[in-house]
Order: structure tokens, then sequence, then C-alpha cells
């Protein structure tokens, strides 16, 4: 968990197109930074556009051509706002070379979306679900399209998903919520893996990956506990830098141009947990999904 894999292959980023959840902070924010100092055209898919800006300024600061990100209002947990940012891209691009769904959440009590789901659910799993499938056409417009989730280890922690109650309150957990979320972030990149190969799409990669443990502003609504978990084993963390490395290696590397539909850790493929890889549970998460986003 705290072994600190570099992605090092000297890959060039120069005309790609990038789309990417969450970057104005934390290993998102050192991801844009990297595919921009690589020369790739960066859109930041954030829900607040001041604290991208911000994020912007720091990158520049760091030598990144300002030129190169564009923002696009996206909030996940809004599935209006999701299809929004779609149509937006559709209109600025005609293809995507890389996107990162990289954006997610955890809350310390329940609370539900406009549209009726459990907050930490509609963020993680439905909203980039969502922006994935209306995304997806500009993707496979792409010679070879990449597709990035970055889900957790926390994903071998979570119970089998019952999709009857993944909304109520009943059920919630802000842990446990936080665990089937990026279980379905592992399920969905498989599930949608196959279904591209089954309808005869071989230049569309998908997978997933663990970080690693970082301090970041995830955990911000842990409070008090999360601090002192952070001040314990500090040490022991990696830094965003580091934790953003899977993620660039995924987007970029020849090593994984043709790899699809698995799990990754430290720049390497790993095992993810049996619930991730019960191929029926993936295809009705998948369809489930499809319904209550509206696209089926």
């Amino acid at each position: 968990v705290f072994s600190k894999a570099r992605f090092t292959e000297n890959v060039s980023a120069v005309g790609k197109i990038v789309a990417i959840t969450g970057c104005n902070t934390g290993i998102g924010l050192e991801t844009a930074r990297e595919l921009n100092l690589r020369g790739a055209n960066v859109y930041m898919l954030c829900r607040n556009e001041q604290r991208a800006e911000t994020a912007k300024h720091q990158m520049v600061q760091d030598g990144c051509d300002a030129s190169r990100f564009i923002y696009v209002n996206c909030d996940l947990g809004n599935m209006e706002s999701v299809r929004k940012c779609a149509a937006k891209m559709s209109e600025l691009e005609d293809h995507i070379d890389i996107l990162i769904n990289n954006a997610g959440m955890t809350l310390n009590g329940y609370v539900k979306t406009a549209e009726g789901h459990e907050a930490t659910w509609q963020t993680n799993h439905l909203g980039p679900f969502l922006l994935t499938q209306l995304l997806l056409p500009l993707v496979e417009n792409a010679k070879k399209g990449r597709i990035v989730i970055v889900s957790s280890a926390l994903h071998a922690k979570s119970p089998v998903i019952d999709l009857a109650t993944i909304d109520s309150e009943s059920v919630y957990g802000p842990y446990s919520a936080y665990n089937k979320s990026k279980l379905a972030n592992l399920m969905f990149a498989r599930e949608l893996s196959r279904r591209l190969r089954a309808r005869g799409n071989n230049t569309v990669t998908v997978n997933a990956l663990h970080p690693g443990v970082i301090s970041t502003e995830l955990g911000r609504e842990f409070g008090v506990g999360y601090k002192i978990f952070t001040t314990m084993f500090g040490v022991f963390l990696k830094s965003r830098k580091d934790g953003a490395q899977t993620t660039i290696y995924l987007a970029l590397s020849t090593e994984v141009e043709n790899v699809s539909g698995h799990y990754f850790q430290d720049c390497h493929q790993a095992t993810e947990s049996p619930k991730a890889r019960d191929d029926q549970a993936c295809a009705r998460l998948y369809d489930y999904s499809m319904k209550e986003v509206g696209l089926a």
C-alpha cells in the first residue's frame, strides 16, 4: 500500500486531448500538471470554477502552459450538470484521447441528491458512469482512446452491492458508502471493457487503479479521526505526486496501450477482489446504471 513506484517512461502527450474530473486538488491536480507538462490539452472538468482557476494558476507557476488548460463546469452530483458538460465537450472537440474519472468524495453523513440518490453513490459512480457514456463517442473517435478510472483498494472492504438498498439511509455508513462506490468503479471498468470488445471496438481501453494511501482533501469530511490518522501515519503516506503516477501510467504508457478491463496499483497490474470479478454482478450493475442515468 505504501510503496512508491514511479512512471518514468518518457512518453510525449503533445497534441493529446485529455478530460479529467476533480483536478483542482490532490492527485487530480498532479495528473493534470504532468499531462500538461508533457504537452497535452487538458480539460479541467470541475464543479467550482474559482478553485479550478486557483489550481490552474498554481500549475502555471510550476511551468505549465495556461493556454492548454480549459475549464468546463461539471458537478458529478448533478445529472443535468454532467449532461451539459458532455454537450460542451462535444462542441469543443471531435475526439478525446484520454478520459480520466478522477473525482471522488466522502461524506460524514447521509445526503440525498436532487435525483434521489445517496450522494456518495451518485458522485463517485453514477455521475462518472453518465459522463463516460456521454463522452464515449468522442473517446471512440480517437485513434486509440483510453479511459482511466480512479478506484481504491478499499473496494475490497465493500460488501456485495445490493442495488435495491444502495440509496437507503437505513444501510448507510460513510465508509461503506465510499467502499461500495469504489467497488462499482472497478466493476464498471471491467464491464465497459467487455462490452466494447463484444461490439468490435478494439481501440478503446478501460482500466481502473488504486492510487495509494495519500493525504488529500478526500477525507476532509471525516474531521478529527482523519486528522489523527494522517498525523500518525503521515510518514508512510504517498505524496500527491506519487499518488498520480499510476493514473499517468495508464493514460500514457506504451506498455498498456492494448490492455483493458484490469486493475492497477503502483504502475503494475494488481488483483482486484473476487466481488469485482463477478461478471454477472458487473452486468447487472451496468444495466441498472444505464437506467438510473436515463440512458436505457
